[in-house]
């Protein structure tokens, strides 16, 4: 499989739909999210009232949910846009910060697993361990407790959860339970930015408008750790408030040339 011609051929596309995102994410890094979304040439929208997420979702190209900054309402409204991106076929990209911290956050995630066809789950290996274990209280999860993610944990828990995983870490991996692959771009500083993971699945849901699950997985994955390193070149070695400015220029800036020159992807099996 050539992954990173089909990001690149991804890209393209999305620059040329700049298709809308629906998102219902976490308030600490919604605007960051937002101008990710644009950066990368997709539109955001971040509507997150219970009586309008259905319209809005069911006029997306692609929906994320996030439980960052999880409330009651906000976990009905999550069901509601879910349910209605369900049935007119759009996909969904799935956040859950922090499963496995509470029961009732962990509860939470469970419901819109099992409910909703998510498309991707996106997260740290302690989040989505703790999803398909159905376990409570054992890891806060936004700060991952378990090592780096292996191929063969990535594609067993893509194939209990039944969808493409993203796990995030100091290597990337991705896994739809046939495929995996492990991406090595990114750099510390990424680590001294609040919202690098949330920006990276709504980097993702952009590509899942555009492409299928694994490849967008991969794309969302890919922009992140390129832009990180390039923000890093490009100034960023300041501080991590330079970086954070440099960060959004670099997902504009993405083009075929940057992912073939910076691209660092494995492919294990297919």
């Amino acid at each position: 499989m050539e992954l990173i011609p089909a990001v690149a051929q991804a890209l393209q596309e999305l620059r040329r739909q700049r298709p809308l995102i629906h998102h219902i994410t976490n308030f600490v890094t919604m605007t960051d999210c937002a101008n990710a979304t644009l950066a990368i040439g997709a539109s955001p929208t971040m509507t997150n009232a219970v009586e309008e997420v259905a319209e809005m979702a069911a006029a997306a190209k692609a929906l994320v949910l996030n439980l960052g900054t999880l409330q009651q309402w906000t976990l009905e409204a999550m069901v509601a846009a879910g349910r209605s991106a369900a049935a007119h076929g759009v996909p969904i990209v799935f956040d859950p910060v922090g499963a496995g911290g509470t029961t009732f956050r962990t509860q939470a995630a469970q419901r819109l697993l099992d409910e909703l066809p998510l498309a991707v789950i996106r997260g740290n290996a302690s989040e989505i361990t703790c999803l398909a274990a159905h376990k409570s209280g054992q890891d806060f999860g936004v700060d991952s407790r378990i090592g780096a993610a292996d191929p063969d944990l990535a594609a067993s828990l893509a194939r209990h959860l039944g969808t493409t995983v993203a796990i995030t870490g100091a290597v990337d991996v991705i896994a739809d339970g046939q495929r995996t692959a492990e991406v090595h771009n990114g750099c510390p500083m990424l680590t001294y930015v609040t919202g690098t993971g949330c920006m990276t699945t709504s980097l993702i849901a952009s590509f899942a408008a555009v492409t299928d699950p694994f490849t967008a997985a991969a794309a969302g994955v890919l922009a992140m750790g390129i832009g990180g390193e390039l923000a890093l070149e490009r100034g960023g070695q300041a501080g991590p408030g330079t970086f954070h400015a440099r960060l959004f220029d670099t997902f504009y800036a993405l083009n075929d040339t940057l992912l073939q020159q910076y691209g660092k992807v494995l492919i294990n099996r297919e």
